[in-house]
């Protein structure tokens, strides 16, 4: 008998401690330890400490506490086959990247084709950004009111009708509505990257969040290629047909996800999340944690006020103006990209430029083979900036990583200043389009971590929205003022981008390392922290 009781007490006893709320007695919370009497031998649990943003080892699987939230589940859960296939599909929502690039194919075309004013070409790429701004936080407010899925399913099925229609309009107010109507149904894909970021444990959400951010990438690059194949023989109206095939599938696979379980766990729907929960554990293969799942009910979802309070005012402001800032930036670089490369340089554009005024304001040129090659290229960027932006985002936080983007973006904007050629013309943009894109990402990044579950899809259309107002602008930025002064007009990009560059490092909140808040009824700080991290009591 002694010797078993020697045996005993040798044993660790482990005790682990987690986050959330539990249900246990006043006296247990009071104590804050628990004690093994055994026959008179009294042995000390012994406390397990993990690091902050430490995941919760599977073998424990929370043995002690009765409850625990989403945040805890999906940390134990952890990264697997679940999340591959959700990327790919969120990914293919993503593509609508080829909606966007389409702009800077289509304008030169229908100008041609159509004989049509400057202003009118511009307002052809503007009326998609008057849709995509007006319906942004109409999109956040759905997706906080009714659910993630809900609202991604009926905004690609929105996009995609109307973006095979406007392939079949036959004059150009017709394509004007239609490719209007397209614009308000991308408005609402974002809130993909809500529902993909809700499912994502702390350390894999940063870089997921980028690599689905590829599929933007691959959506450019296919679209220059079908246009290289699909424009000198079928034209652009197959092209705009062509173009909606990957949200086609995406329409056919959406069924498949399932709804956020933050989102079900704050409408109150307590069994939904749980099945949700327990679906993916199964799928990877990880034990659920033990207990029962706390609900934390709030009815006043989706609510504008709510990203105004002392906590997110000047988040959201300075948010809004970033966002802006990578739209006006990125999309007027897309735009410009193609006037340069049809005058060859910054210098003989604005000679080019009078020649044509002094010949006729309706003369056009179709884009050439050299064009589409140099469009490529300039396309290819997105990966490094992928590449770039994965690589420092969780060295220098999310704060820094826009700021830099910014930076570099400003600085190959005033060096285009100079007669440089083809193919110095060339490296310039394919840098800042890295940098500019990287900066997109990283804003989609911060946003969906910055704002709690009630209203991170709000949040995150709002600021689409901004971004929107941004690229409404460009056009006529990129497009009109550039036919009175090439100078004045990257002089306009590269002060906008020193001002975002400011902006992001008076953010008052840097969500490196930092998990996703549920209620906006809580102190900014009570979720927020690391494993690590315990409240008294």
């Amino acid at each position: 008998m002694e010797e078993d009781l020697f045996q005993l007490k040798q044993l660790p006893v482990v005790k682990f401690r987690r986050t959330g709320e539990s249900s246990r007695s006043e006296e247990d919370g009071i104590s804050g330890e628990h004690e093994v009497q055994i026959e008179g031998v009294r042995t000390e649990l012994e406390p397990v400490e993990l690091e902050d943003g430490a995941a919760v080892p599977k073998e424990f699987a929370n043995p002690t506490d009765d409850t625990f939230m989403v945040e805890d589940a999906v940390e134990a859960i952890g990264f697997g086959k679940f999340q591959w296939k959700l990327s790919v599909i969120t990914g293919l929502a993503w593509a609508n990247a080829m909606e966007m690039m389409i702009l800077s194919i289509l304008a030169p075309q229908l100008h041609c084709e159509w004989r049509l004013p400057s202003w009118q070409v511009a307002l052809l790429t503007s009326v998609v950004f008057v849709g995509m701004m007006s319906s942004s936080t109409l999109w956040g407010n759905i997706s906080d009111q009714y659910g993630r899925k809900t609202g991604l399913k009926i905004s690609v099925l929105w996009t995609l009708y109307y973006g095979i229609l406007s392939g079949f309009a036959p004059i150009y107010s017709w394509i004007l509505v239609l490719r209007g109507l397209v614009g308000f149904g991308i408005g609402g894909v974002p809130q993909s990257v809500t529902l993909y970021a809700e499912f994502l444990p702390m350390k894999a959400r940063a870089k997921c969040i980028l690599l689905i951010e590829v599929f933007w990438a691959l959506g450019t690059v296919f679209e220059v290629l079908l246009a290289v194949v699909v424009m000198p023989t079928l034209g652009w109206r197959w092209l705009l047909i062509l173009s909606a095939l990957p949200l086609l599938l995406f329409a056919g696979l959406c069924f498949w996800l399932p709804e956020s379980a933050r989102y079900d766990v704050l409408s109150g729907n307590q069994e939904k999340a749980l099945a949700t929960l327990k679906r993916i554990a199964t799928e990877n293969g990880a034990p659920m944690p033990l207990g029962k799942l706390v609900v934390s009910r709030q009815e006043d979802r989706g609510k504008m006020r709510d990203l105004f309070t002392p906590h997110f005012r000047w988040t959201t402001l300075l948010l809004w103006f970033i966002w802006f800032s990578n739209a006006f930036s990125y999309y007027g670089l897309v735009l410009l990209t193609t006037e340069l490369f049809q005058a060859g340089d910054v210098c003989s554009i604005s000679s080019r430029r009078q020649e044509v005024k002094a010949k006729c304001s309706l003369t056009c040129e179709y884009l050439t083979e050299e064009d589409y090659t140099d469009l490529l290229w300039t396309t290819l960027s997105e990966f490094p900036g992928v590449l770039v932006t994965l690589w420092i985002i969780d060295r220098i936080g999310r704060k820094k990583t826009m700021a830099l983007s910014f930076l570099v973006f400003s600085f190959c904007s005033l060096l285009l200043f100079l007669c440089v050629g083809r193919n110095v013309l060339t490296v310039l943009l394919f840098i800042a389009r890295a940098f500019i894109s990287g900066g997109f990402q990283a804003a989609y990044v911060y946003t969906p971590e910055v704002y709690p579950t009630a209203t991170r899809a709000l949040g995150l259309g709002s600021c689409s929205g901004m971004a929107r107002v941004g690229a409404l602008i460009t056009p006529f930025i990129a497009q009109v003022m550039l036919e009175s002064s090439v100078y004045l007009t990257l002089l306009v990009y590269s002060g906008c981008c020193l001002l975002a560059a400011l902006a992001s490092c008076f953010l008052p909140i840097e969500t490196k390392g930092r998990g996703l808040q549920e209620s906006s009824h809580k102190e900014w700080g009570q979720e927020m922290v690391g494993r690590g991290s315990h409240s008294p009591g």
